[in-house]
């Protein structure tokens, strides 16, 4: 899935902060990188709450100082903890909380592979989302 996880991380964004020159390009990365990575190699690291904790220290530490580099680089893990939310990677406990559990990955399918044809319906949504957000943000711009 691809225009779900996009559509909701930047949406969800763009309500919460309401901020017009928030660069979304590290967000968008961060929404969808959980699947690119997981997916063909079939590990279940980038569905972690625990990844996603300790890449937000990594980026917090990294930019000590340095507020504009920051503000770009904290989209990364705010984009991966959105795409947790709202592919339900909560739901599957044991790949939800890798390695606290175990080092050995989840026999759990992800969340986007067990959810089958609803992928369909909700690709849709997340592609006329994205069109009409893109649509009224070129309108305020």
């Amino acid at each position: 899935m691809f225009f779900w996880f996009l559509a909701t991380a930047i949406l969800t964004i763009a309500w919460v902060f309401k901020d017009p020159r928030f660069d979304y390009r590290l967000l968008a990365v961060g929404a969808v990188l959980p699947d690119i990575i997981d997916w063909p190699t079939g590990w279940r690291v980038m569905h972690s709450v625990v990844t996603s904790i300790v890449l937000l220290a990594l980026v917090m530490l990294v930019s000590l100082g340095r507020k504009p580099y920051r503000k770009l680089l904290l989209g990364l893990p705010i984009g991966i903890f959105l795409h947790l939310v709202f592919d339900g990677a909560f739901a599957k406990t044991e790949m939800f909380w890798w390695p606290i559990g175990g080092w050995e990955f989840s026999a759990d399918v992800l969340p986007v592979v067990s959810r089958g044809w609803w992928n369909v319906p909700l690709e849709v949504v997340g592609a006329i989302a994205l069109w009409r957000w893109w649509g009224r943000r070129r309108v305020d711009l």
